[in-house]
């Protein structure tokens, strides 16, 4: 099982300690077993969280047995680190423990020095003071979550639920992920101008909008050589209408839409299967492996084949493309 260490230091913002809580929480493996044990940990019993105040039942000690830890951000981020928790942090580093911050607990994660000379995101309007803090970490204000291999950061909010479904992703598989997500009602993937790998899913519509049957039969033909003239007919409205009504419950074009569904199924195929990047490319829908692959790295950010070895199931031999 996957120990997850969540830090919880004086001033804890409540919404970054229970998102990774609940977002590990959810996670089932597909015999229905627990892949995570979520710890929750400080430097004393007893932490204020604003409206209340937190019992963490274990210590820094934990933070050692741990293969992720989380730090979330506090109302107001320390100059200065409380005592010992640089350290413990910095050891399980040197171990190889993954530790990933949560929006301005980036100022704890720099204050430790493992993030200098990378890349880290925190909540918009903390960048700059990050930057000016911390100028030897390059500060992008711009994506939802940043992964450089052992460190991620995340921005604000939600965007830490962004950031677990990646890190699920990454250990379990998409299925794994796509499971936690449904729990969270949360999608896999949100608009925004990140460029490191993260989860694409299709757009969410609301249970019951007048929608969801066309767009269960539009992820279901999306290999097919669909227009908009083709989707509107079947949805027995003209394309003015279905235009409108897309913006309206998913908040995309019909074409955007279907876009991004071939690149859903693509990624899953990469997952899952050893097939070529030729035969993925017809069996997602895509006119050629050139317009995939150009297409797949627009969304995606990387290309099919480096998708394939950061998220393929390990032990499983891939077909090159």
């Amino acid at each position: 099982m996957h120990t997850v260490a969540v830090l919880a230091l004086d001033g804890v913002i409540p919404f970054d300690l229970s998102a990774p809580i609940d977002t590990f929480g959810w996670a089932r493996l597909p015999d229905g077993r627990v892949p995570y044990r979520v710890r929750v940990c400080s430097v004393r019993e007893e932490v204020s969280a604003g409206a209340f105040t937190v019992r963490a039942p274990y210590g820094l000690d934990a933070l050692a047995e741990a293969d992720t830890i989380i730090l979330p951000g506090v109302a107001e981020p320390p100059e200065v680190l409380p005592p010992g928790v640089a350290e413990a942090l910095c050891a399980a580093a040197a171990n190889g423990t993954r530790i990933a911050s949560i929006c301005v607990g980036a100022f704890l994660f720099a204050a430790t020095g493992l993030l200098d000379g990378l890349r880290a995101t925190t909540h918009w309007i903390a960048a700059p003071d990050l930057a000016e803090r911390h100028p030897e970490v390059t500060v992008d204000p711009n994506v939802l979550y940043v992964d450089n291999g052992q460190f991620l950061t995340s921005a604000g909010a939600a965007a830490a639920m962004d950031m677990c479904l990646h890190m699920i992703r990454k250990d379990f598989g998409s299925a794994v992920a796509a499971h936690a997500a449904r729990m969270s009602v949360m999608p896999l993937e949100r608009e925004g101008g990140q460029a490191q790998f993260i989860v694409h899913d299709l757009p969410p519509a609301p249970a019951g909008a007048t929608l969801e049957p066309l767009l269960i039969w539009l992820e279901d033909h999306c290999d097919r050589d669909l227009t908009l003239d083709g989707i509107a007919a079947q949805a027995g409205m003209s394309t003015r209408t279905l235009n409108r009504r897309f913006r309206e419950q998913t908040g995309t074009t019909p074409l955007q839409w279907l876009h991004r569904a071939r690149v859903r199924r693509a990624q899953y195929l990469l997952e899952t299967t050893p097939y070529p990047v030729e035969r993925i490319a017809a069996q997602a829908g895509f006119g050629s492996p050139t317009a995939f692959r150009e297409r797949f790295r627009r969304v995606v950010g990387t290309s099919p084949q480096a998708y394939r070895r950061s998220f393929r199931a390990t032990g499983e031999p891939a077909a090159a493309g």
